[in-house]
């Protein structure tokens, strides 16, 4: 009896072992799930999406980092897969320069244009009307005084 006894608590050892490193291995495939963008989807995380080839691609992450590949080995596999697009963060690089870059032109861009556009307001502004104007101007007041 004492060995039957024996035998079950080294089985619920080992079961509760292997869930914990289920839970441990569900986390990290969940984190590094969310650093990888969904081909399908675009603006979700393959933790996120609910796509079949999120799903794919969360299994593969399991599957690789079960075989004990490390973040960086699994990152680089969807790279020569997918392309830099499949990273939120992809590398900085020539390719990928106008990702970076693009959203920094814009905003000196359109600082750009409202300055430009400002100066241009100041000028139209200032200009100063000629004799001519200024004497035709006065007659029209003079004459809206006098019927009023």
């Amino acid at each position: 009896m004492p060995k039957l006894i024996l035998c079950l608590l080294l089985c619920l050892t080992s079961l509760a072992s292997l869930a914990q490193t289920d839970t441990a291995l569900e986390a990290h495939v969940m984190k590094l799930s969310e650093e990888l963008r969904c081909l399908v989807c675009q603006n979700q995380s393959i933790a996120e999406s609910q796509a079949e080839l999120a799903q794919d691609l969360r299994r593969q992450v399991r599957e690789m980092l079960a075989a004990g590949k490390s973040d960086d080995e699994v990152r680089s596999f969807m790279v020569e897969r997918y392309g830099d697009f499949v990273l939120y963060e992809p590398p900085v690089k020539r390719s990928t320069l106008l990702l970076w870059l693009g959203p920094a032109v814009l905003l000196l861009g359109a600082l750009g244009a409202f300055l430009w556009r400002l100066r241009s307001r100041r000028q139209e502004q200032a200009e100063v009307p000629d004799a001519a104007a200024l004497e035709k101007a006065r007659a029209l007041l003079a004459e809206q005084d006098t019927k009023g």
